[in-house]
């Protein structure tokens, strides 16, 4: 009998052990490495969050989410919260595009030996409720997304609301579903050279209805974190207001338009949209196209334009820029270094894209496979040392609280002297945006760290400082 109420209360300790509530912050996985659980997302995470585009397929010479899954703890280091997966659903085979432009060709166009090395854009989707098997399974997915939370991340999705591919399931069964010209024919988005994709049509309330339950079913059942939503502005303002909302219950999310309309960021919208008078100007000055007093004009812009609580993606390259524009060092010669450290800089929340960080130096292709270098370089140090800064540092916060800008207006026309300052912490940042050599007269005294250098510096008054070609300081209290 002793034996019996032994086993009966080792039993009893045994279950309560595993019912017992953890602690709210950890989830204790073994007695050595206890992991965060991910709170949801906030407005105080996105005061330092660093977003990371992922283009799978060109990831890795596999181009599968295992091994983008592996490298997940690695971007910790470069201070990545929210990462952005280019879309990750199956292809169209009808109108696979085998290469973009004016002089556009499907894949059907070429030999037939020659046909399955295009695999066709990530946008011309042909099911938004299913994983495109050129990257792996659901539970690869689904691992992808656990390891992101796992290590404090959250995990968007790029969607595509605007059109489907020509193979989508709505083409049979709902063609009201797609605009249609007068002959009753479906089309691809009207003014663009987007062939291989079939243009929605947002007049019809049940497309909406279906959109949004596809929508619900990544958040619901599969857990990411929100969306990247493709050409935004393309698609009516109020699908927006009528559907943000409704998604916003199911969980707290992460929406980022890919656009620039400042309607968009109103009330309970989106969060995030892209900077792209900001990058475009970036590129202008690399090339010295224009000069300072444009940034002048584009900050009093974004202040007259945009709310306070508004946030800007700020990028030196993303998928399009690389792909189709160059990459970094093509349009920003050298100044490409400064244009980065300037991204960081700047309020708003600064993008890293697939193989930025190992020093991509070529145009990634966009219907066949290809590969980024793995090698950590140059710039893994630097986007490694600015996301020490941008995590830790309050006055580099470019969320909704974002951290204020105050222009010394340097008396040199080539010289951007400015501050970010938030409560009692102060970045100073100096930049020669010229490829000459130029000097400046300092306005502020004191001491302070150069923060590249981790050196100290005595500044007065008065002083001449010499700037070489796109050299820039980075002065911290």
């Amino acid at each position: 009998m002793k034996n019996i109420l032994t086993i009966m209360l080792i039993t009893l300790l045994l279950w309560s052990c595993k019912t017992d509530k953890k602690d709210n912050s950890t989830v204790v996985v073994n007695e050595t490495e206890p992991k965060e659980i991910l709170a949801p997302i906030s407005d105080d995470v996105l005061e330092s969050a660093i977003i990371y585009e992922a283009n799978i397929r060109q990831y890795s010479p596999e181009g599968s989410f295992d091994e983008f899954t592996k490298d997940i703890p690695d971007l910790k280091k470069l201070g990545v919260k929210i990462i952005w997966l280019m879309p990750v659903f199956p292809i169209s085979e009808t109108k696979r595009k085998a290469t973009g432009g004016a002089d556009s060709k499907f894949a059907s166009d070429f030999p037939e030996n020659e046909q399955a090395k295009y695999l066709g854009s990530y946008y011309a989707v042909s099911d938004f409720t299913k994983i495109n098997p050129e990257f792996g399974t659901i539970e690869d997915f689904r691992e992808l997304v656990s390891t992101a939370h796992d290590n404090g991340m959250y995990v968007i999705l790029d969607w595509v609301p605007n059109h489907t591919g020509w193979d989508h399931t709505w083409l049979k069964t709902n063609p009201e579903y797609y605009t249609q010209n007068d002959k009753s024919e479906v089309v691809h988005p009207e003014g663009t050279d987007w062939t291989d994709v079939a243009d929605l049509n947002y007049d019809n309330k049940s497309m909406r209805k279906e959109m949004v339950e596809d929508m619900s079913y990544w958040i619901t059942e599969e857990g990411v974190d929100g969306f990247r939503c493709d050409v935004a502005g393309s698609v009516p303002f109020d699908f927006w207001k009528e559907t943000i909302p409704q998604l916003r219950k199911q969980k707290d999310i992460f929406m980022l338009a890919e656009a620039w309309e400042p309607e968009l960021l109103k009330g309970d919208l989106f969060d995030m949209a892209y900077a792209w008078d900001g990058h475009h100007l970036m590129n202008a000055l690399a090339k010295g196209e224009k000069n300072l007093s444009d940034f002048d004009a584009y900050s009093t812009k974004i202040f007259k334009d945009y709310q306070t609580d508004d946030i800007l993606m700020n990028f030196v390259t993303n998928h399009d820029e690389n792909s189709w524009n160059g990459t970094i060092k093509e349009r920003m010669g050298d100044a490409s270094e400064l244009m980065t450290v300037f991204s960081y800089m700047q309020k708003g929340m600064p993008l890293i894209y697939t193989g930025q960080e190992y020093d991509l130096a070529h145009r990634l292709k966009f219907f066949e496979k290809d590969s980024i270098p793995k090698t950590k370089g140059k710039t893994w140090g630097l986007l490694e040392k600015l996301a020490v800064l941008k995590t830790t540092n309050t006055a580099l916060h470019g969320g909704k609280d974002a951290a204020a800008f105050v222009n010394l207006k340097s008396d040199n026309k080539h010289i951007l002297d400015m501050v970010r300052k938030k409560g009692k912490q102060k970045v100073r940042f100096i930049g020669n945006f010229s490829n000459e050599v130029q000097t400046m007269k300092n306005t502020t005294s004191g001491s302070f760290k150069d923060y590249m250098t981790n050196s100290e510096v005595e500044l007065k008054t008065g002083d001449e400082l010499t700037f070489q070609p796109w050299e820039y300081k980075i002065l911290t209290d």
